[in-house]
């Protein structure tokens, strides 16, 4: 007779070991419910809305009375005065400021440039500035053109405002202040007729319009004011 061949190990422990690693799934299954449901529990107190506030604590902050609401007066003259002499201790003075203070009004009319015409400087001056309108231009530009110290430039320049040919704008131009020149009126100057030909014609007793010699048809006339043109494009 064959004898009965024995069952392995490995068959006989098959359920067993199936029903154990069942289990431990059931286990390891309601560990993750619960640390799911702990965790959904921290996040809902987290979320949770802040208490609406009381019926006290909802009423509104008391308005203003009218006294309180009352505008704050327009200070005086004298405290509006104070106020600008404050500010203006704050801002330093500009040279031409102090100059203003240390010269007389007869000094700076009577402002002269050696070896300068300056009747001549005075009409370059208003021919440069006008051509800027009513905006301007800024003193150290203007000096820079004719060729002028600032020294010279800023005596002139109170010169001619006290003469009402131009006005001074102070402005703070590069965080320093500095005057912006505007033109107010173009002095009347002789240079443009100086040498016109009639102030010494020969014939002027006999030039009419409707005569044999006349100013429309003068040549002198019509030379000299060829020249004038050529010299103003120059």
């Amino acid at each position: 007779m064959e004898p009965k061949k024995e069952k392995s190990s490995t068959e006989s422990d098959t359920p067993a070991t199936t029903s154990a690693i069942a289990k431990k799934a059931q286990q390891l299954e309601q560990k993750i419910k619960k640390l799911r449901m702990e965790l959904e529990q921290k996040t809902s107190s987290k979320e949770k809305k802040i208490p609406a506030p009381s019926k006290k604590e909802e009423k509104k902050i008391k308005a203003p009375s009218k006294k309180e609401e009352k505008k704050i007066p327009a200070p005086s003259k004298k405290e509006e005065k104070k106020i600008k002499e404050e500010l203006e201790k704050e801002e330093p003075k500009t040279y031409e400021e102090e100059l203003e203070e240390q010269l007389t009004d007869e000094e700076i009319q009577n402002f002269q440039i050696e070896k300068m015409d300056m009747e001549k400087l005075t009409n370059k001056v208003c021919d440069i500035v006008a051509k800027y309108e009513t905006d301007g231009m800024l003193q150290s530009e203007l000096w820079k053109k004719l060729k002028l110290t600032s020294r010279d430039g800023s005596r002139l320049a109170l010169k001619l405002e006290r003469l009402g040919i131009i006005s001074r704008e102070k402005i703070l131009e590069k965080g320093r202040w500095t005057y912006k020149l505007i033109i107010k009126r173009t002095p009347v100057s002789t240079e443009s007729i100086e040498d016109a030909p009639c102030l010494t014609c020969p014939v002027e007793q006999k030039c009419s319009l409707e005569g044999e010699i006349s100013p429309l048809t003068c040549q002198l006339i019509e030379d000299w004011v060829l020249i004038e043109i050529n010299k103003s494009k120059k």
